[in-house]
């Protein structure tokens, strides 16, 4: 499920509009609003576009849209 919240924050920061994004991806701007809001799913492909666009480091990458936030170290 993707972070909506952290993904918009991340749109925002880097100055592109929602338009210029969605035709980055391929996309109708009506088909990126659905999966920023969670009611169909990221392509990989579509991340590892979204990672270049926006500077996405790992960490981003996995809170917004895998839900990773979480650190597993030392769990058993």
């Amino acid at each position: 499920m993707t972070d909506t919240k952290l993904l918009r924050e991340k749109i925002e920061d880097s100055g592109y509009k929602l338009t210029f994004i969605a035709k980055q991806l391929d996309i109708t701007y009506a088909g990126l609003l659905k999966k920023i809001n969670n009611e169909t799913e990221f392509k990989v492909s579509e991340v590892a576009v979204l990672r270049e666009l926006l500077k996405l480091g790992t960490e981003d990458v996995q809170k917004i849209f895998f839900g990773l936030n979480v650190d597993c170290k030392g769990t058993k």
